[in-house]
């Protein structure tokens, strides 16, 4: 079955998902914020097949998420390696986490994120950028540009 591509539609959200939007490349990701950077580290973490690890490596470092950095010559091997864009990803993987935890997780969470400047356990929480008051779906009036 073909997938319909989001690529050009008007929404962030949609390109969002036509990128990242199957469950190996959330994973993938993940791993590389784990600190896991060579292909058989991912798919011994993941245990995923070379063949879609390949595929998703491929379109995350095509995307710019991800760098491919090469780190032995004979036989070449690369490493992969969180990109500016990248770990600019990490506050989303954070929310879905925290969403995660709370809504379809047993009462525990699986992973802490402890904050480097104080060392206490954290989580995602999205703010308004102007006056840091909590952003809900009841605080955000959504304004379309394109409809």
């Amino acid at each position: 079955m073909r997938r319909t591509s989001f690529a050009r539609w008007p929404c962030s959200i949609a390109r969002t998902m036509d990128l990242l939007g199957d469950q190996w490349t959330l994973l993938v990701l993940r791993e590389a914020f784990y600190g896991v950077t060579r292909f058989d580290k991912f798919q011994v973490s993941l245990g995923i097949a070379r063949n879609t690890l390949t595929e998703r490596l491929d379109r995350l470092v095509g995307a710019g998420l991800l760098n491919r950095v090469r780190y032995h010559e004979r036989p070449a091997r690369y490493e992969y390696v969180l990109s500016e864009m990248g770990r600019d990803f990490f506050p989303a993987l954070a929310a879905i986490m925290r969403w995660g935890d709370r809504w379809l997780g047993d009462g525990t969470a699986p992973v802490t994120l402890l904050h480097n400047g104080c060392g206490h356990p954290t989580h995602a929480e999205v703010h308004c950028a102007h006056c840091q008051g909590m952003l809900t779906s009841e605080q955000v009036t959504i304004e379309t540009a394109v409809r």
